[in-house]
């Protein structure tokens, strides 16, 4: 009896896998549920593209509705192929500079971070095998799907600035630059493992607040320059009017599903490590978890709703415009501040976006039809600025450099000119050729009934479209707008929509 147990036992030790095999097990598991976990939030992120429509046909006025809305579809048709042609080979070859590198330049480097380096870039040209369907890789098509959303994201933060007056075609050849070029470029230098921002200088931007946001506004700021106001945005005395929203319940209604997706953006801005403590890592691989961005979004939301409740007097646009801007406040430190921290530093967001948005549209003159620039570009470089002045000195990035405010002002001084001139230059040369802003008649007339010839809500009665006077007093629009319409043309003398920034149309 002794004998056959002893047998028994044999077989079983002769059918158990070995130390190689449960290695093997474990590092599959580990990739699929990588696999899983990005797939997942890549999906409720498209819900920061429902709301950004929503968000935006709801800010314009009722005879350009589906203009806007078509605007942020056709979005998702152009920055995705062309984000997959080059923009994730920019990411991938470009950390070292503007100048990309290739895999063969660091074939005999001694350090294993550059090898690394060299291996990833291998796998972001467009005819990689990685960029495809294929057995042995669970990660590249979510990975590189989850910063196609981000992508997205950056797009369509300009898309909201420029409504009822940009041409499609010039918006759609904006976006795809600013989403395939110039925020991924700035990405490949300071959020990556390997950008040399981080690398050399410790900078510091955890989930994309400057990265994603503040190169965003900045890029949305040179284009509005060249864009100009929309016509009788602006008194002959410089001073604002208002544009009734066409709905605002829509508005923010938007607003509250791009702060759902906001979630599943920051998830995605971590990396899973499930077989190494303490089981997540941020995009520069140190360790975080996401219990610590949890208290970071959820608190950073709240405390941006109070700044800009306050700072506003309670306007229902800019409080919900405040949590947006106290959430990116906190974002390039939302793996390392502690909830208290979190709080004050979103809540002054949340005020300093409202205080700034009217500093850009009544003294500037600059028409951003959504505070984007306000609540993007001031709030997504106030975010690295804050890790400079409140939490310098943590280890960021595989050299453990510890972050600093030198570093994070060096960030913010690469980013702001790219950004800024990125989205200047060739929008400037748009205006010259004329192709940046449909004609004067078509913005009086409205974009749907020009591009679809059609009133998108037939069954309501079309209210006389009215306008609110600096003083707050509401009158007809018409009278304004036919005498900006004539202003415009007698300056231009050709009819053409060149107005600058400021002009008093």
């Amino acid at each position: 009896m002794v004998v056959s147990m002893l047998s028994g036992v044999s077989a079983l030790l002769a059918q158990a896998p070995t130390t190689q095999e449960l290695a093997d097990k474990l590092a599959l598991d580990s990739q699929i549920l990588s696999e899983q976990f990005y797939y997942y939030t890549v999906v409720i992120m498209w819900l920061i593209h429902v709301g950004f429509m929503s968000y935006e046909a709801g800010a314009g006025r009722r005879k350009n509705v589906m203009a806007t809305a078509m605007k942020n579809i056709l979005t998702i048709a152009v920055v995705t192929p062309t984000f997959y042609y080059f923009g994730w080979w920019i990411y991938g070859c470009f950390n070292t500079g503007i100048i990309p590198f290739k895999p063969s330049d660091f074939a005999n480097s001694v350090h294993a971070s550059e090898v690394a380096m060299a291996n990833f870039c291998s796998t972001t040209y467009p005819w990689a095998a990685n960029l495809g369907p294929n057995l042995n890789d669970h990660i590249s098509g979510v990975f590189w799907a989850a910063f196609l959303l981000f992508s997205w994201t950056t797009a369509s933060i300009l898309s909201g600035a420029l409504i009822e007056r940009v041409r499609l075609s010039a918006y759609l050849v904006l976006g795809s630059i600013l989403g395939s070029v110039i925020w991924i470029l700035d990405a490949s230098w300071g959020w990556s493992a390997y950008g040399f921002l981080n690398m050399r200088y410790g900078f510091h931007d955890s989930i994309a607040g400057l990265v994603v946001h503040g190169v965003a506004g900045a890029f949305t700021l040179g284009v509005l320059l060249n864009l100009g106001p929309r016509i009788g945005k602006y008194t002959r005395d410089g001073l604002a009017r208002t544009f009734r929203p066409h709905n605002l319940h829509l508005t923010l209604m938007g607003l509250m599903l791009i702060f759902t997706g906001f979630y599943a953006f920051y998830a995605a801005c971590l990396v899973i490590q499930s077989t190494t403590l303490p089981g997540w890592g941020t995009i520069y691989l140190n360790p975080t978890t996401l219990s610590s961005i949890t208290f970071s979004i959820t608190i950073g939301f709240a405390a941006g709703f109070t700044g800009g409740y306050f700072a506003s007097r309670g306007d229902p646009f800019w409080t919900l415009s405040g949590g947006l801007a106290g959430v990116i406040s906190v974002s390039a430190g939302a793996d390392i501040y502690a909830p208290t921290m979190v709080y004050l530093i979103a809540m002054f967001g949340g005020a300093l976006a409202v205080y700034a948005g009217g500093f850009i549209e009544n003294k500037l003159r600059i028409d951003d039809a959504v505070g984007a620039v306000a609540v993007h570009g001031v709030c997504g470089f106030w975010s690295p600025l804050a890790v400079g002045l409140f939490a310098a000195g943590y280890p960021t990035g595989l050299n453990n450099v510890p972050s600093s405010l030198t570093g994070q002002l060096y960030g913010m001084m690469v980013f702001l000119p790219l950004g800024f001139f990125g989205g200047y230059i060739p929008s400037w040369i748009m205006k010259k050729v004329n192709l940046l802003r449909v004609p004067p008649e078509v913005e009086l007339e409205g974009l749907d009934h020009a591009e679809f010839q059609a009133d998108f809500y037939p069954e309501f009665a079309r209210p006389p479209e009215v306008i609110i006077e600096p003083d707050g007093t509401e009158v007809p629009s018409a009278p304004i707008l036919l005498e900006g319409y004539r202003d415009l043309v007698t300056t231009n003398g050709d009819g053409g929509a060149r107005a600058g920034p400021g002009a008093r149309v």
